[in-house]
């Protein structure tokens, strides 16, 4: 048996969740996956795989070993590829899970340019603003704005968003315009309120201006836990909203939005690229990183006061 080879369907039967499926990537016989997983099984003396008539799911030593072999594989790889220099090529299944709005109005549309720059990575995109459970379930990096908590996880910060306060016309027209921030706390106006995944509650808002600072919290008759809903329900006149600049733009140019409290600044929100803790980072999430950081260098750029990197790889 060829360990490397074996590894290799090893993590082919799991990214693919089925031995079928799996032959059909490596261009081999299901008969070969199959004997190569048992006689890996076989020398490890445990068993990796549960296997059912629909589906194949890890066991508790299986992830705990398919964890370890994707880094040799990574290993392997970014090896082969350090000694063939210039020629090198990123390649391989990238799994990676974003906030909606990223993806709809920067990610996606810039996302033709990165395949034509590295046509051999493959990417899984999920497109959410849940907590992700990166080693659980096999996810690269996921991107997220706000303070980390989760201290076990490698991450840089790849830009700062500009946030602002903003209505739609249909709201002021209904409800009046708000002239000082604290008039959402106790008045008829509502906010559209933003479910955090950390704590599943709308979080208050830091506004300051002129050396006073307050915190917002505001009563909302709505509250989401997803960016596009978000905008949307803002958009539809639900109630007032908290945006970065990028998520904003387009609708205050088009006369769908209205800012509000332009006196007043929110403090940035740092927008981080997030991983699991290991010795490297493969080429194929470098060069992801990278393009997330030169997209929000145009986009969101860092500010210089807050500095770069939390904890870099």
């Amino acid at each position: 048996m060829d360990r490397f080879d074996a590894m290799q369907a090893f993590a082919r039967v799991v990214e693919a969740g089925s031995f079928t499926k799996a032959a059909e990537t490596l261009h081999i016989s299901k008969t070969s996956v199959t004997q190569m997983v048992q006689q890996l099984e076989a020398r490890l003396r445990v068993k990796l795989l549960n296997r059912t008539t629909r589906k194949v799911n890890l066991t508790a030593d299986g992830a705990l070993y398919y964890g370890r072999v994707l880094r040799l594989l990574d290993d392997l790889a970014e090896a082969e590829t350090s000694l063939s220099g210039a020629s090198a090529v990123p390649r391989g299944l990238l799994r990676v899970d974003v906030p909606s709005p990223l993806a709809r109005m920067i990610l996606m549309p810039a996302l033709p340019a990165f395949h034509a720059r590295y046509p051999e990575i493959q990417i899984d995109m999920g497109v959410s603003d849940r907590i992700v459970d990166l080693i659980g379930e096999k996810v690269d990096c996921v991107v997220r704005g706000g303070e980390l908590t989760d201290q076990s996880l490698m991450a840089r910060r790849v830009g700062d968003l500009q946030l602002g306060v903003y209505a739609a016309p249909s709201y002021l027209q209904r409800l009046g315009t708000p002239a000082h921030p604290r008039e959402l706390e106790d008045s008829q106006h509502r906010i559209v309120g933003f479910l955090w995944a950390r704590t599943g509650k709308a979080l208050p808002y830091a506004m300051h201006s002129n050396g006073e600072r307050i915190h917002i919290q505001g009563r909302y008759v709505l509250a989401v836990d997803d960016g596009n809903a978000y905008l949307a329900a803002g958009l539809a006149g639900m109630g007032i909203l908290w945006l970065p600049d990028y998520m904003s733009a387009p609708h205050v140019a088009q006369g769908e939005l209205v800012p509000l409290f332009e006196a007043w600044r929110l403090d940035p929100m740092p927008l981080y690229v997030a991983f699991p803790p290991n010795r490297h980072i493969s080429i194929k999430l470098r060069v992801f990183i990278e393009w997330v950081a030169e997209l929000m260098a145009q986009h969101a750029p860092i500010a210089p006061r807050l500095g770069g990197d939390r904890r870099v790889p």
